[in-house]
């Protein structure tokens, strides 16, 4: 992402108004224009050190009337847990919507989207317009994002992914194509993409009934593919809607609804072979 501010704006729904600001710190030097060459390596050399990227959201809609109403701001949202994890899910989604720009503008389908428990820190604070703009703050409070237990890292820890990538490496298990692009529906559900959500959850969908078929002597997962087949005639009219147009409050509530129910199925069965 190229350092810079970039202003954000909501289509639609409550007028608001966020700033993103970005900043590499310890870049290294541009690259140059000639071919690049090899060099000899020292053996004992240490690895470069990385540079770090800065991303500052600034909610700039509702500005506060004086420090004592911003400081107040901080001590109450330190005090609720909900709260902050509110602001930084908010920060979260202009950093990956901006990648997600970034992506589609440059063609590179290789950037990642980010998660809070990969920052190297998380503040949460306030400052002046100056301040914001380069990326500081007035006060703020340090956030410990990799504590607690989050539903996303309780199911992590259910489905032992350190085991499963040993196994796809080492040729002992494969990655069905459902799993895929169920990733990719989810992404886009988590995102507010419900358009693309819907396309790709009927291409995913289709997928897991034929690979997913008699995977499991469990009841729960009979039920759930019965479900789906039940179900796929709505993910098709979600689908061609998408193609029109927006969705309907009730088709973005069945892509959700199918996208979790797509998801129980895969769970359940890298659960139960263990």
């Amino acid at each position: 992402m190229p350092d810079g501010r970039y202003l954000a704006r909501e289509v639609g729904g409550e007028p608001s108004q966020r700033v993103l600001v970005v900043e590499t710190l310890g870049a290294p030097a541009p690259p140059g224009r000639r071919r690049r060459k090899t060099k000899a390596a020292d053996p004992g050399e240490e690895p470069a050190a990385l540079p770090l990227a800065r991303l500052t959201a600034v909610r700039a809609h509702k500005p506060f009337s004086s420090e004592e109403e911003a400081a107040q701001w901080l001590a109450d949202v330190g005090a609720e847990e909900e709260t902050v994890d509110a602001l930084i899910a908010d920060a979260i989604a202009l950093a990956n919507k901006a990648l997600h720009a970034r992506a589609v503008a440059a063609a590179d389908p290789s950037e990642g989207a980010l998660r809070p428990e990969r920052a190297t820190t998380v503040r949460v604070g306030y400052g002046s317009g100056d301040e914001v703009a380069v990326g500081r703050y007035a006060a703020a409070s340090i956030v410990d994002v990799r504590s607690g237990s989050s539903p996303r890292r309780r199911r992590e820890q259910d489905l032992h992914p350190q085991e499963r990538i040993a196994a796809v490496l080492g040729g002992r298990e494969s990655i069905d194509a459902c799993e895929t692009l169920l990733l990719r529906a989810r992404a886009d559900v988590d995102a507010g993409r419900m358009r693309e959500a819907a396309l790709q959850l009927r291409v995913a969908l289709e997928a897991l009934l034929v690979e997913f078929e008699g995977a499991l002597a469990d009841p729960g997962h009979g039920e759930d593919m019965a479900e789906l087949e039940a179900r796929k005639g709505a993910t098709g009219a979600a689908a061609n809607a998408a193609l029109g147009g927006e969705l309907s409050d009730e088709q973005e509530g069945q892509v959700r609804e199918l996208t979790e129910l797509c998801e129980r199925i895969i769970r359940r069965r890298r659960v139960l072979r263990g």
